[in-house]
């Protein structure tokens, strides 16, 4: 896992062979956690039923385009394409085409935990291991109706079973400037302009009075 978001997860990663829910299918969230799959054995990722996902801004958080499956549009045999993706790849972002069973969402489970693939879902998820979400967010770049975003700060909380059921929380640029995930450190006070002091105009010489 990205350690920017390491202090927000109970055990520093997601456990293998689980779901994640990414409440509101946050965009930015969901490639940060996947971000993490470049430090397993493999680093392959796949990702079903998301085909706004912006390839350039999963490269910049950290995804290697080259090991990422895309399966942009399954239709209702997602649950099908998850089924035979789990075995293939360490993780999986996900996106259903509606609302998730719990008996689906089960037997989903029994091929994660058999796999040890990790689900990553944009939405809620029955009998997620973990719950994730962006509570509040604040882009910065543009001026009064003009400029170029370059950079989002969120504050980020997770929720879930176990060690994670009390919460966690972390301040984020999500992305930053560059478009990776790194911690919100406090911006620095500016510093004061010093003062200058114009320089006095030279006076006249004094001119002895003749008697």
């Amino acid at each position: 896992m990205p350690p920017a978001l390491r202090e927000v997860l109970p055990e520093a990663g997601l456990r293998r062979g689980t779901a994640v829910s990414v409440a509101g299918g946050d965009t930015g969230l969901l490639l940060a956690l996947a971000a993490g799959v470049k430090e397993t054995g493999g680093g392959w990722a796949a990702a079903v039923g998301l085909p706004d996902l912006g390839l350039a801004a999963a490269e910049g958080y950290g995804l290697d385009l080259r090991r990422l499956l895309v399966a942009d549009d399954p239709g209702p045999h997602w649950a099908e394409v998850v089924s035979v993706l789990a075995g293939a790849v360490e993780l999986i972002m996900l996106r259903p085409d509606g609302p998730v069973p719990p008996k689906l969402a089960a037997r989903l489970a029994a091929v994660l935990r058999r796999s040890g693939c990790v689900l990553l879902v944009a939405g809620p998820w029955p009998g997620a291991a973990l719950r994730l979400a962006v509570r509040s967010g604040r882009w910065f770049g543009l001026g009064d109706g003009h400029g170029q975003l370059v950079g989002r700060q969120v504050e980020v909380v997770a929720e879930g079973r176990g060690s994670a059921v009390r919460g966690r929380t972390a301040r984020l640029w999500l992305p930053d400037e560059y478009g990776a995930v790194r911690p919100l450190q406090e911006q620095p006070q500016p510093v004061a302009e010093p003062t200058v002091i114009p320089a006095a105009e030279p006076m006249a010489p004094r001119v002895a009075a003749v008697v």
